[in-house]
């Protein structure tokens, strides 16, 4: 939980010094996450309505020193989606994006995570680079592939 700990107070500093909470919401915010249900901060601030996702994704940005994407309405390769299975991406919430050269940009919601990389590592052999995102958006857009993939194929069936 320290990990926790740590994440929740750098990015209560970064989210103040943005300009998106008031400084002397921090503690606040701090102790209401503590006695909530709630696992992780981001999911907390975000269904409270305490900031916006487009200040939380930047906050994110700075906090993992990578670039913020706003995953939502973004067009995805399947052909790189279909190389993970749906369990591993929604577990580890992350979302291949696109291939550069042989670079391929990845989506995660917490891209510092240690296993990470080698999991990826098991499906693909490209280096890898990460970006930030927010996880709900991340596994609604898997879902979103894949549901539509499966019903995209019950109907190619259907017209056989």
């Amino acid at each position: 939980m320290a990990g926790q700990e740590t994440l929740v107070e750098k990015l209560c500093d970064i989210l103040a010094a943005n300009k998106s909470i008031d400084r002397d919401q921090k503690e606040n915010l701090k102790k209401a996450f503590e006695e909530s249900s709630k696992e992780k901060f981001t999911e907390f601030l975000l269904e409270g309505g305490f900031v916006q996702e487009n200040d939380l994704l930047i906050a994110l940005g700075q906090y993992y020193q990578v670039p913020a994407t706003d995953v939502v309405g973004l067009f995805f390769d399947t052909f790189l989606l279909q190389k993970f299975p749906k369990s591993v991406l929604l577990r580890d919430a992350f979302i291949p994006r696109e291939v550069d050269q042989n670079m391929l940009i990845v989506i995660a919601s917490e891209p510092d995570n240690p296993e990470l990389l080698a999991l990826i590592g098991e499906h693909v052999s490209y280096d890898i680079q990460f970006q930030v995102g927010l996880k709900r958006d991340i596994c609604n857009m898997v879902k979103e592939f894949y549901d539509d993939s499966l019903t995209e194929l019950d109907q190619d069936e259907e017209s056989e």
